[in-house]
């Protein structure tokens, strides 16, 4: 959804009520996230040649248009251009990613496990949304490592086999890190164990290596 400024497009009521207006109807089946965006920032990435947004000029199709505003010109990147982006958003959040888990190593260590696991979502977060901006030029702003992890797996179907929750044990442990984003900070009630942190670290290493592998191939691949 492209609005006139920034501010209203990051706007957090008015997302709320978009999303809950397209909730509530029922006509809608197909489950629908819209992201929001100002005219100014999709225009500038137009003209970055970022190949998210020229895919949506090109293959979108038009809802609503008030007439107010312009798209720009697709600028199509050289694949020289989007290896760059690509290698620098690889840097920026592979190794942002990485910081967080050294944080989470260091707060296991000291028995504070709410705020490790919160430090060990934020791992998960940003391993994935490196493997989105590799291979899509963007990622959105959420927080849910469960769908963050179903769109990294459209990248490499291996990311569905990141956090296994075939028995009741797994699914608990993956919930709990889950929910670590609001309750490991805010909710008294939150508990999680030193050996339910470490399997769960012992998947974000999993996750890392995978991280690192398809990412290195795919910024390879642009030539």
């Amino acid at each position: 959804m492209l609005t006139a400024t920034k501010k209203t497009g990051e706007n957090q009521s008015k997302q709320s009520t978009v999303d809950n207006l397209i909730i509530e109807r029922k006509a809608i089946k197909t489950p629908v996230s819209v992201i929001y965006h100002s005219i100014g920032q999709v225009n500038y990435m137009l003209k970055e040649g970022r190949y998210f947004f020229s895919d949506i000029k090109k293959e979108g199709i038009l809802l609503y248009d008030s007439g107010k505003s312009k798209l720009e010109r697709i600028c199509k990147p050289s694949p020289a251009k989007r290896k760059q982006i690509a290698q620098e958003d690889f840097q920026q959040w592979f190794t942002s990613a990485k910081d967080f888990y050294t944080s989470y190593e260091f707060n296991l260590k000291r028995r504070k496990y709410k705020l490790a696991a919160f430090l060990l979502h934020q791992a998960v977060e940003r391993f994935y949304s490196t493997v989105l901006l590799v291979f899509t030029g963007y990622k959105g702003k959420r927080h849910n490592i469960e769908k963050l992890g179903r769109q990294a797996s459209g990248c490499d179907a291996a990311f569905l086999k990141v956090f296994p929750r075939a028995t009741a044990e797994q699914d608990e442990m993956f919930k709990l890190l889950k929910k670590a984003y609001i309750d490991a900070r805010y909710n008294k009630d939150y508990k999680i164990t030193k050996r339910q942190l470490e399997y769960l670290a012992q998947r974000v290493k999993v996750l890392q290596r995978l991280t690192n592998k398809v990412c290195k191939e795919k910024i390879t691949s642009f030539v």
